[in-house]
């Protein structure tokens, strides 16, 4: 099915059960969130491949082709041209075309991709969920401020879900990302994620 959405372009991605805080003060993304606010809609995050974040009169935007929904969870607004916002991904699609609004926001046509359903790790692939695990552990002992794109319920036994969250971590091409968000089969989505934890050490 194909379905009509206002698109956030980001240089991080966004997976399904990701989180994802924002500041927003471009006035192309104060009405949006606005209008996502009173209808309880959601919009979509897409990678930026070209340009920047925020607008530039001569800057060029060239968009990913595949993307996530992002639902706000929380919001608040302490000036009225300001919003500070919680979204958590929702769904994958694959942007078909987008044409820009007025003051430059992004509009797509996109297609919903089908859900995967859960799937249990499989021995091989397990010390990517362990990796992940220990991770946020380490996360929650340091002292700092960190934020990850990481929120509870944690599903370290989901193929899927894992896989996800190293999608969002791990420094990887626009072409991997991609390909990530597009790979519907869960366990190939974890077992291309471990290759890449792998070649870095980590597994």
């Amino acid at each position: 099915m194909t379905t009509t959405l206002p698109l956030f372009p980001l240089s991080r991605p966004l997976f399904p059960d990701g989180a994802l805080s924002l500041r927003v003060f471009e006035i192309r993304y104060l009405n949006m969130i606005r209008r996502c606010i009173d209808e309880q809609s959601e919009f979509g995050v897409v990678l930026l491949l070209e340009g920047s974040e925020v607008r530039s009169p001569t800057g060029r935007e060239t968009l990913a082709t595949a993307g996530t929904r992002a639902k706000i969870t929380e919001w608040q607004s302490p000036v009225p041209a300001l919003f500070h916002i919680q979204c958590l991904g929702t769904t994958r699609f694959q942007l078909l075309n987008a044409h820009q609004e007025d003051y430059g926001l992004w509009v797509g046509n996109v297609l919903e991709l089908p859900q995967a359903p859960a799937e249990t790790i499989p021995e091989h692939l397990q010390a990517a969920a362990d990796r992940l695990q220990r991770l946020l552990n380490e996360i929650k002992q340091d002292s700092g401020p960190v934020e990850l794109p990481i929120a509870q319920p944690y599903r370290f036994s989901d193929c899927g879900w894992v896989a996800d969250r190293w999608g969002e971590l791990l420094p990887m091409s626009a072409a991997d990302r991609q390909r990530l968000l597009t790979m519907q089969n869960p366990v190939r989505r974890l077992e291309t994620v471990f290759e890449q934890l792998k070649g870095r050490g980590l597994v």
